[in-house]
């Protein structure tokens, strides 16, 4: 990855809060909408959703998952041009007695102060969702795969 594709990405990752979460659903593939925010260390994402959701059944039971983030649209830009990375991983529940739990909280709270407060019900809870194989498309032509490793590296030179 060169240090313009490096740049790219760690931009969207840092100024787009909205993921689609690709999860299997009763052996179908399912797309939600979850926001997320960065690990400590670039070492994956955080997400906080309800046990009420069809998705949070999904990872429980498939951890298989795939994130996807998206630049926004812009009339200069062919759709086909946006960037974009897909990240396919795992998803993992942070207990609250876990020793990183802490961590991935404040790194959710640090993007999304507003939902503290969702932090007081019940049915919330921190996912993990760790990185196995990135694909970041800057634009045509720009096209790579990288690591967990290097996507850390990305992440956490800024």
């Amino acid at each position: 990855m060169n240090p313009a594709q490096a740049q790219a990405l760690r931009e969207l990752l840092e100024t787009q809060p909205v993921a689609s979460l690709g999860t299997l659903h009763k052996g179908e593939p399912f797309v939600s909408m979850v926001p997320f925010a960065i690990l400590p260390g670039g070492t994956g994402f955080v997400i906080h959703v309800s046990r009420l959701a069809t998705h949070t059944q999904d990872m429980l039971s498939s951890p298989p998952v795939s994130l996807m983030v998206l630049a926004p649209q812009r009339p200069e830009i062919p759709a086909q041009a946006l960037a974009r990375v897909s990240i396919q991983g795992r998803a993992q529940p942070c207990a609250e007695s876990a020793s990183d739990y802490a961590e991935a909280r404040l790194a959710y709270l640090a993007r999304f102060p507003q939902s503290a407060d969702l932090f007081d019900f019940a049915d919330f809870s921190l996912f993990a969702v760790l990185p196995r194989s990135i694909r970041f498309v800057g634009g045509f032509a720009q096209a790579t795969t990288i690591s967990p490793e290097v996507l850390a590296d990305v992440l956490s030179s800024a």
